[in-house]
């Protein structure tokens, strides 16, 4: 009976083990991780020319460190402004092999745009610090040092953006980033709109409508920026305006639209001018009365365009994208009414053609000039 119950007293005391064992490992254990103690490379304060080849890169080395358990450590490259403390990085990315390599391959193409987080100008020179953040699991440490690079910035942006938008209280849609005005896509980097801007208020272009979107803004009106988390600008004026963004040379540009008409070709005038109705159209109503001549009547009709740029101001026209000499039929393209700025202002060149029912009556004409379709205008016999 003793031997029984000294065998069952062990049986108990053994399946308490295991079972203490086996509750120990589900618990989570907390495992520390050194800081990385040496940078390597690139050596510190080297100065670094960024080049715009896609496939230009700069390759960052240091130590590698163990954890508490003999794991991994997995690795985050930090970047800030000269005098940053990393509190509040400017940009983060992690090492190579999924972050478990104590090395990284960085593009000049993210230094770029790290150097313009940093506020260093286009094809300026400037210093940015760079260091090491070690994890395992959920603890991580930063590296006690730090290096810094000078780099000296592409003229543009090496990012390009595929489309931008508008937004911010100075913009007509407001606040409302899925509201946001699209630009027009020129060419690569290159990006059109015309809208109303306000006086006193802040506006700022993302290249997207929605989520957490990259902001570009400016300074000093003539240098596009990038913006780490927030940045705008305001207008001095309240005015309908065309902006124009160069992403390639990292300047913008504006001009602000005073007034556009209907340009009658056989008087050589305006014969009146379109309201701003916002988002890129102007709408007028007016009796047009086509000019007789001895072949007939003369229908031959563009738009002039007034504008104000660096205090100078200029009459330019919109004319046709593909020319014609007839007036329009039911089955005449869209693409008729396209239209352009014209390179030259003249009286008959790149003209359009009235219908003959147009000649005598109210009629409202309305050119639209939105990025999210190619420039054109309409015309309604009232």
């Amino acid at each position: 009976m003793e031997k029984i119950f000294i065998k069952s007293f062990y049986l108990s005391l053994l399946s308490l083990i295991l079972f203490s064992c086996k509750k120990d490992d589900m618990n989570y254990k907390d495992v520390s991780v050194t800081p990385v103690k040496k940078l390597y490379a690139p050596v510190d304060n080297r100065s670094v020319k960024l080049l715009s080849s896609a496939s230009a890169s700069l390759y960052f080395e240091w130590e590698a460190v163990r954890a508490e358990d003999g794991g991994a450590a997995a690795y985050e490259v930090v970047f800030d402004k000269a005098d940053g403390d990393f509190s509040d990085p400017l940009y983060k990315i992690v090492s190579d092999n999924n972050g478990y390599s104590n090395g990284a391959t960085i593009t000049h193409k993210i230094l770029n745009r790290i150097a313009g987080l940093a506020g260093i100008e286009p094809g300026g020179t400037g210093a940015i610090k760079w260091s090491v953040i070690a994890s395992r699991g959920i603890n991580t440490i930063k590296s006690d040092e730090s290096f810094s690079i000078m780099v000296t910035a592409l003229q543009g942006f090496a990012d390009l953006p595929d489309e931008v938008f508008i937004t911010g209280e100075g913009s007509e849609t407001g606040n409302d980033l899925s509201a946001a005005l699209p630009f027009k896509f020129n060419a690569t980097g290159e990006f059109e709109i015309y809208t109303k801007l306000e006086a006193g208020k802040p506006y700022y272009f993302t290249d997207r409508n929605n989520g957490t979107p990259r902001i570009f803004y400016s300074d000093n009106g003539s240098t596009l920026k990038e913006a780490s988390a927030t940045g705008s600008i305001t207008a001095s004026k309240t005015g309908v305006y065309r902006i124009n963004l160069d992403f390639n040379t990292a300047t913008i540009a504006y001009t602000e639209v005073t007034s556009i008409g209907i340009f009658f070709s056989p008087e050589n005038r305006v014969l009146f001018n379109l309201d701003y109705q916002g988002k890129g159209i102007w709408k007028g109503t007016g009796v047009i009365n086509f000019r007789q001549e001895s072949w007939g009547r003369d229908q031959r009709y563009k738009f002039q365009m007034v504008t104000v740029a660096n205090g100078t101001t200029n009459t330019g026209q919109l004319g046709t994208v593909n020319g014609t000499d007839s007036p329009p039929t039911a089955s005449s393209p869209a693409s008729y009414y396209y239209l352009r700025v014209l390179p030259n202002p003249s009286q008959w060149d790149d003209k359009w053609k009235f219908i003959s029912a147009v000649d005598g009556k109210s009629t409202t004409i309305t050119v639209l000039m939105q990025g999210s379709s190619p420039y054109t205008h309409t015309v309604q016999v009232n």
